[in-house]
């Protein structure tokens, strides 16, 4: 009865979307505030019914309801309770209703959390975020019912694919989900200004504190998708440059572009048309994602199986909501106002050029995803663009936007003094100098790794640089400096945090030139040195899970005698899919880890085993993790002035806003 209900929520949810796409914006184009009333309950009413209808696929999932084809093809009875309510989202018909759950979540906390918005603006705002929840909706009913029954259940069902059996699930998909999806909402924005003429400060913002949030989200479910790959698929790798890996990094690169944008936007109401396009570039590019993981059409792990009705159904969305957006784009654009003019030199020019080195690189990881689809369509030709590809031309754009982070970040709106930010930056140039030196003294190897390293210093001390000249300044005892700390906007805080965690990543990057990697073949009791830590296997054998069973290698890890961490590598073999899992053992010791993963069994008693050094490989990760939470401080501060919005309307003088 649950799962009937579930379905039907469903449809109703679809036709309240189709409701909530036409009567708002008649509404705003009548003036009729009555009809434009209707938008924030629907969207509550929506988002309800969309996560009834998730919650009963949950509970077919949880209570093994093998009359469900869903539960059959990906769960099993003897799977574990975390990996059943996380197996809701490793299959496509599961995933696309987590994708319109996170849609319809988005919708929601606009209707309950933006009050004071104009009201023709959200009503808007929602009337369009309702035009793509109908779509995906409509898509899920059509071709990828989760709630579909079998007419003759079986006794057991086929499991989850065993890579994907993993902690990782409850938290990759979600996270990435509430940043792709999330970036629905942006787009919406977009074109609700559009449609009603109302691209000015407030419009940015409210756009910006929801930009915000999914990119913070987007962030973390990057990384947490990059570290899942890099301790599961057992060769240590923590990015492939593979397709899907690609179109998720690909709106990532324009919502940075857009958070940047929309702060000129606020301040001084110039780039709208930089912002109005990124806006609906983010949100074109995470549906280009959709369509490359559902369609079929280039060949990714992280790809679902498909039919064509499925590729054909979501290119027409992606045709209609891109090509709709752009025509409305094209008519608008003209009319728009530039707003303040700036000199090159100034905060607004650094900006635009941080806009066209992340437009280039969101331009080349587009190429390069999609240059060999497009030679197959024209030539039939097969090819594949990999890693070396994107390392020479992805990568060395980066370069000059690592060194001008620093530099935009203090210089001034409307006009700077570039000259008086080189002298201030002294210490950063030195901190760099000096990391390089000593990088190149101690470790060698490639100067590519040591150069890398000085420039990750530099981006570090470089972000705070700002922050300690205000809080150092003259008088600075320790009882001002936490007064001035208090007192510091958390915006600039967050700011100063996310340039610094792309600083810890890059020096985590760097790093990996002086990893070590040994492929061997181990006994029981075989000792062998890898880095700067010599490794013992102590002991194999075999025990059994709850729908596996897998032979670990017991190793013990020491320095300089001592020991360190003791891991456990395995391999599991899951004989309902009659497949095998890689189990990596990793031990983080001094900001780096040792990595060992191990093959099959041999008759003479020993294991294959790949080991790795990875030196201060964790700071990869730490890194977004420190992104994140300088995304996190400023929207903190974001949502304190949420209610500006009311107050500009008014003919009163705009308020200084911090720095960024």
């Amino acid at each position: 009865m649950i799962v009937e209900t579930g379905h039907y929520a469903l449809v109703l949810a679809l036709a309240l979307a189709l409701v909530n796409s036409v009567l708002p914006i008649w509404g705003s184009l009548a003036g009729d505030r009555r009809l434009m009333a209707v938008a924030p309950p629907v969207a509550i009413m929506s988002f309800l019914l969309i996560g009834y209808s998730y919650f009963a696929l949950t509970y077919a999932h949880v209570t093994s309801d093998f009359s469900l084809l869903n539960v059959v093809e990906n769960s099993h009875s003897a799977k574990p309770l975390i990996y059943k309510i996380s197996g809701v989202w490793g299959n496509h018909e599961g995933s696309m209703l987590l994708w319109v759950l996170v849609l319809a979540l988005f919708g929601a906390a606009v209707a309950m959390f933006s009050a004071s918005m104009p009201e023709d603006l959200r009503a808007n705002t929602l009337a369009v975020q309702s035009w793509i929840s109908a779509a995906f909706v409509l898509f899920i009913l059509l071709t990828s019912n989760p709630f579909a029954r079998l007419g003759a259940p079986p006794a057991e069902g086929n499991d989850l694919n065993p890579l994907l059996q993993d902690p990782g699930l409850a938290i990759h998909p979600p996270l990435l989900y509430l940043g792709y999806v999330g970036l629905s909402i942006t787009y919406s924005f977009a074109a609700a200004a559009l449609i009603c003429g109302r691209i000015d400060a407030v419009f940015a913002r409210f756009v910006r504190p929801w930009t915000l949030a999914a990119w913070i989200c987007l962030t973390l479910g990057i990384a947490m998708g990059s570290y899942w790959a890099y301790y599961t698929l057992g060769w240590g790798g923590f990015w492939f440059w593979d397709p899907v890996e690609n179109a998720s990094l690909m709106p990532w690169l324009a919502a940075t572009a857009l958070l940047h944008c929309t702060s000129v936007m606020e301040k001084r109401e110039a780039l709208k048309i930089w912002t109005i396009f990124l806006a609906i570039l983010a949100f074109s590019l995470s549906l280009l994602g959709t369509f490359l993981v559902r369609s079929g059409v280039l060949t990714s792990v992280h790809a679902f199986a498909t039919d064509p009705m499925r590729g054909v159904f979501i290119l027409l969305i992606l045709v209609l909501f891109i090509g709709g957006s752009l025509v409305l784009f094209a008519a608008r654009a003209g009319g728009l106002k530039q707003g303040g003019l700036f000199a090159p030199i100034s905060r607004e020019g650094a900006i635009v050029v941080n806009n066209l080195i992340l437009s280039t690189c969101c331009a080349t990881v587009f190429v390069g995803t999609l240059y060999p689809l497009a030679l197959e369509a024209v030539t039939g030709e097969k090819i594949s663009v990999g890693a070396p590809f994107f390392n020479l031309t992805f990568v060395p754009l980066f370069v000059p936007l690592f060194i001008l982070m620093p530099v935009g970040q203090m210089l001034a709106w409307k006009r700077g003094d570039l000259l008086g930010v080189a002298q201030r930056l002294i210490y950063a140039f030195g901190a760099g100098l000096l990391m390089a030196a000593a990088l190149a003294a101690i470790h060698g190897g490639p100067a590519v790794s040591f150069l890398l390293g000085g420039l990750a210093a530099y981006v570090i001390v470089g972000a705070f640089t700002d922050i300690g000249r205000r809080l150092l300044g003259a008088g600075a005892s320790p009882a001002a400096i936490l007064r001035r700390l208090s007192g510091l906007p958390r915006q600039a805080l967050g700011t100063a945090f996310a340039h610094a965690g792309i600083g810890v990543t890059l020096l985590g990057l760097a790093a990996s030139g002086w990893g070590v990697e040994k492929i061997t073949t181990l006994r029981p009791g075989d000792t062998l040195d890898v880095g700067p830590f010599q490794l013992t296997l102590r002991d194999l054998a075999k025990r059994e899970g709850p729908n596996y069973s897998e032979i670990f290698a017991t190793t013990v890890i020491r320095s300089g005698g001592v020991v360190a961490a003791v891991v456990e590598p395995s391999l599991r073999s899951y004989p309902t899919r009659r497949s095998n899992r890689t189990e990596a053992g990793i031990a983080t010791l001094s900001l780096g880890q040792v990595y060992i993963s191990i093959g099959g069994l041999e008759p003479d008693g020993k294991v294959d085993a790949r080991i790795f050094w990875k030196p201060l490989v964790s700071l990869i990760w730490g890194g977004a993790l420190i992104m994140a939470f300088g995304g996190a401080l400023s929207l903190s501060d974001m949502r304190l002035r949420v209610g500006v919005g009311r107050r500009a309307r008014k003919p009163a003088a705009p308020q200084a806003a911090p720095a960024e």
